[in-house]
Parts: C-alpha cells; structure tokens; sequence
C-alpha cells in the first residue's frame, strides 16, 4: 500500500457513506482527482487550482489549457475535470427533454441557460419542436472560437425533417458576456429561417444567451 492509499481511501469511504456534504470544495476535487492522478498526493494540486481559479464552478468551467497550467494537472486530469459537469449536464437534459414544452420565449430561455452551463467557446443549438412546443430533440449544430460560429443549413434543415419537427428554436452563446443580437446573428438567421420555410417549418426564434442572461428575436422585433 502506497503512502497516500490510506487517505484516498478513508475519503472514498466517506463519500460513499455520507456524499459530498461533509467535503469542502478543495476536498471535492482532491477526491475527483485520485481517479486522474493515481500515485500522488492531490490535496495541494485541488488548492493550487483553488487559488488560480477561485471556486469549484470556475475550475469545473476553466478551458482544459488553462487547467493544465497549475502544476500536477495533467491532459486526463483537466480532461476529467471537464468531463465531470458535462455528463452532469448531459444527463438533466436527457431527463428534461423527455417531457419539455417551450411553448414561450421564457420556458425556452432558462432551459437554454442550463444547457449552456460551462461553455467557454461560441456553440449552437437547435431545438425542434412539435406544433404544442414539446421539445423533440436538441441538437448541438455548430462550434466555433469566442467570436465565430459555422451555421450549418443542411444540418439544420435535415435534423427538423428526422425528429418530424414543425417549429424551431436556435440558440448560441456570447462568450464575451453580451447578450446581445449582432449583425452577422441576425444575417445567419434569415438564411436559417428561409432554408426551413422550403420545406414548410417555422423558425419560432433565434436566443442568444450570455453570462446568465438571454435574448429572444422574437420577443425583441428581430427575427427576419
């Protein structure tokens, strides 16, 4: 048994038996981290990444170069660090969607800003909806840095027609925190809502969502 295999342990069990509640936040991630870093002592790696970043959500959110920064994390450790909220998120979404309704630009907003919870790069989203707005499938459609995105239209149109979808909602992110609509969002937006309407589906609204916030086309006068 190695120097650290007593510890790791004693906090494995205490996890096991009681859950995260009796853990400090340094704690949570030393735990996360055994699983990583096998051979080595991870309490000063989880306070290195405390004191660099500030809190458990911000390193959790950090980008995996940033991470790999503070000394002792590795590629697999940022990589687990990173992996650990998305299948969280992953699996609230998959449960939500089963019975969603985003029948109203605000449904539609808090359920956007949970599914964007940690993302540091420009993403879209597509949202296919049947004629009652029950949510058929949400599809992640494009990727791009901080200030760009790829709008995909065959994609677009092609995951509405496969989910039977009679509306749709986009979305993306402002990383830079400003939620709102440029010029190029709105330029992107028509050519999405014109490419659905030749085959008779509706573009109900193009959400931006930015630093806990949104905006909705729709409701502010912007969809073409």
């Amino acid at each position: 048994m190695g120097i650290h295999d007593g510890h790791r342990e004693k906090k494995r069990q205490q996890f096991l038996q009681h859950g995260l509640d009796a853990f400090a936040d340094h704690e949570v991630l030393e735990l996360l981290l055994f699983y990583a870093i096998p051979r080595k002592d991870t309490n000063p790696i989880a306070h290195a990444l405390m004191d660099r970043f500030g809190s458990l959500d911000a390193v959790l959110a950090a980008p995996v170069e940033e991470l790999c920064r503070v000394k002792g994390v590795g590629e697999s450790a940022a990589a687990l660090l990173k992996l650990t909220p998305q299948v969280y998120r992953r699996s609230r979404m998959a449960a939500a969607e089963r019975e969603r309704v985003l029948n109203s630009s605000q449904r539609a907003g808090d359920y956007l800003l949970e599914l964007f919870t940690g993302e540091t790069a420009e993403v879209l989203y597509e949202l296919c909806l049947d004629r009652k707005g029950k949510l058929l499938a949400c599809r992640r459609v494009g990727e791009g840095g901080v200030s760009s995105i790829n709008v995909d239209l065959r994609k677009i149109v092609e995951n509405a027609l496969l989910t039977g979808a009679s509306g749709v909602i986009l979305s993306h992110n402002h990383p830079s925190g400003i939620a709102l609509p440029s010029a190029d969002d709105c330029a992107a937006t028509a050519r999405v809502k014109e490419a659905l309407g030749t085959v008779g589906i509706v573009l109900v609204d193009h959400i931006v969502v930015a630093d806990g916030d949104y905006v909705s086309m729709a409701d502010s006068g912007q969809l073409p």
